[in-house]
This record gives structure tokens, C-alpha cells and sequence, in this order.
């Protein structure tokens, strides 16, 4: 009698052999990094995993499968796999965005990585050369402490670079992978920006151009377009005194000024009490001051406002003056800590000490 069960689902077990299932993953800049691989044990076996049949030196015929030549799994079980969202350098040499499989064919002293346009097979039983898309050598490292789970793990990371380790037993393969951060995110924002988009993603844009002094004439463009386009344009404080940042990152502080007269009487009393502060830290004292004045002229006897002018008058060296708005905020502070702000600057300013 034969009895039908339909579809039935894959029965869960746990991965063969009493290996464990692992992923690791980080980012450099918007470059994302998956390593995929299964987690063999020691399991007593110190000192009889390299150069053996656990983990083999070279290219060696397994006994099974298409490949005569095939390098170690680098793990067990299924490939290992490594994918970078965006293109990459592995030890200096280029690698395009792409899911690999990942072998290493070990030796005593250096081993040789190899990044597989294959990634779907089953350990390095049908490992093809021809798929090859990247080998690159590196040297072993010897550990004082037996590691008992193979594992992959990121270390040394920097904004644009980190170094992938692979560790078991008493060995450790490193190797340096490095993305050209500034530029893949600048191309993605281009790319994103082929569509209709509101004005506040320009401006994240152009922050972020300022923040790394990269892609300033671009940012240029952006802001304009989230100024004037046809589309989703909108002229406000933000959009304008972001171009502003964008021309003084440029050194064209004439036509930064002009876009601010433009933008100050849209900004709120926060917005200009900000812009001055800005003015300050570029030491531009007289301009801070025309607009912390013009600000407490339009909102006076706020502590914002009195905060502003206490700072306007500091960073002219009149302590006494600054003194004077410096208590007058402590008497309006709406909170804890704005008392407390208001007065740290009385302390300082009695000491004759600049509050900016």
C-alpha cells in the first residue's frame, strides 16, 4: 500500500560530522563582508591537523569528486563562502563585488588564498582552477594558545581597511582586505540620486562630503538641486546654510555669506544661534556678532538668545558685558541643564576666561 504525504518539509538536524555552523560579518564604509563556513574541532587531535588528511598541504586528490587538484575547504562541510557587497582589495590585489567560494591551499610557512567564483559545492571535492577569480599568498602565524573551533574573525579595523584572520589549532592565516570608502560611497549617493529624491537626502549627502572634505564640487550640485529642482526642490535654512558649509569647505567664503543673508530669515532662533557659533569657531568675530545681535534684537530675553550674546561679547574679550547675559540666561533657563550651562560661563567669565 503506498501511502502519499504531500510536500513534506526538510527534517531540521544539526550539521554533520559535529561541526558547528557559523557567519561573521562587518562593514568598511557601505562595504558589506559575509563569511559563511562551517567549525571542525580539534578534538584532541593537537599536532595531527596540518599537513594530514584533516587539513592538507597543497593540492591533493581527495578520492572523491571532479577535482585531482584540490586545495584545503578552509573549514567543513559546504564551501565556505565570502561576499563583499562592492569591490575590494585582498593583500593590495583587486577583487569585483561577488559571492566566493574560499579555499587555501596551506603550507609550513605560506599558504596561498583562493577566492572561487563557485561557491555552492561541497568542501573542495569539485574545485575547478579555471574559476579561479583571485589567489593571493600570505604568510602562516604560529599561536601560543590552541584555538579548538576553527574560526573567521575581523581585527585591526580602520575606516577603510580590516584584517580577516582565520584561526585553529595553533595557527593562525591573516590577511588585509581594503575598499576605496570615500569613493564607492560618493559613486552610491550619484547612484541614488538618478531618481526623484527630497531635499533632506541631498543634504545628508553634502554633510557627508564636508565631514571627509571629498566630493565638495559635487555636493555643490546636490544642494543646488535640493535648492531649485523642479522636482522636490525646497528652499529653507537647512538646504541653504548646508550649501553655505559647502562653499566655506571650498575657501569661497564671499558667496557663503550670501547664501546665509538669504537663509537667515528663514532660520528659527536655534538655527541663527547655531549659524553665529559656526562664525566663531571660524573665527570670523564681527559676523558672529552682527547675527547673535540680530537674533536677541528679534527674540530678546530668551535663554537662547542671552546665551548668544554672552558668547557675542566674549569672543570680543568684554567679560564684563558677557557677564551680564551670562546671568540674565541663568535667571531664563528653562532646565537643570541649561542652569548649569549658564553657570559654568558666569564662573569662567568672572576668571576673565573666554565661554566660546
Amino acid at each position: 500500500m503506498h501511502t502519499s504525504f504531500g510536500q513534506v518539509m526538510p527534517l531540521t538536524l544539526e550539521p554533520d560530522g559535529g561541526n558547528k555552523r557559523a557567519s561573521v560579518s562587518e562593514q568598511i564604509g557601505i562595504v558589506k563582508i559575509a563569511i559563511n563556513y562551517s567549525r571542525p574541532g580539534v578534538k584532541g587531535r593537537e599536532g595531527k591537523i596540518w599537513n594530514t588528511t584533516v587539513a592538507h598541504y597543497g593540492f591533493a586528490d581527495q578520492g572523491h569528486g571532479t577535482s585531482y587538484a584540490a586545495p584545503w575547504r578552509a573549514g567543513a562541510n559546504e564551501n565556505t563562502t565570502m561576499s563583499f557587497s562592492h569591490p575590494v582589495r585582498v593583500e593590495g590585489k583587486d577583487l569585483a563585488a561577488g559571492t566566493y567560494g574560499f579555499f587555501i591551499a596551506l603550507g609550513e610557512n605560506e599558504s596561498t588564498l583562493i577566492f572561487s567564483k563557485v561557491n555552492n559545492s561541497w568542501g573542495s571535492f569539485y574545485y575547478d582552477s579555471t574559476q579561479d577569480a583571485l589567489r593571493v599568498p600570505v604568510k602562516n602565524k604560529q599561536l601560543d594558545k590552541s584555538v579548538e573551533w576553527l574560526r573567521y574573525e575581523f581585527a585591526d579595523e580602520t575606516d577603510s581597511s580590516a584584517t580577516i584572520a582565520m584561526s585553529w589549532e595553533k595557527r593562525t592565516i591573516a590577511f588585509r582586505v581594503e575598499a576605496d570608502r570615500k569613493a564607492l560611497q560618493l559613486a552610491s549617493f550619484v547612484s541614488e540620486f538618478r531618481t526623484t529624491r527630497p531635499y533632506y537626502d541631498f543634504i545628508s549627502a553634502a554633510n557627508w562630503c564636508i565631514r571627509n572634505d571629498y566630493g565638495l564640487e559635487q555636493a555643490l550640485a546636490w544642494m543646488d538641486r535640493a535648492i531649485y529642482f523642479r522636482i522636490m526642490g525646497e528652499k529653507n535654512f537647512r538646504d541653504l546654510s548646508t550649501k553655505a558649509n559647502v562653499l566655506i569647505k571650498l575657501n569661497r567664503i564671499a558667496e557663503a555669506k550670501k547664501v546665509m543673508e538669504e537663509a537667515i530669515p528663514m532660520g528659527t532662533m536655534t538655527d541663527i544661534h547655531f549659524y553665529a557659533r559656526q562664525l566663531i569657531n571660524m573665527n570670523q568675530v564681527d559676523d558672529a556678532f552682527k547675527v547673535f545681535k540680530a537674533n536677541y534684537d528679534k527674540y530678546p530675553n530668551q535663554y537662547t538668545t542671552s546665551v548668544g550674546m554672552a558668547r557675542a561679547w566674549s569672543a570680543k574679550g568684554n567679560y564684563k558685558q558677557a557677564l551680564t547675559f551670562a546671568e540674565a540666561a541663568l535667571r531664563q533657563a528653562p532646565d537643570e541643564g541649561s542652569k548649569t550651562n549658564a553657570q559654568g560661563m558666569i564662573s569662567k567669565l568672572k576668571e576673565n576666561k573666554n565661554i566660546n
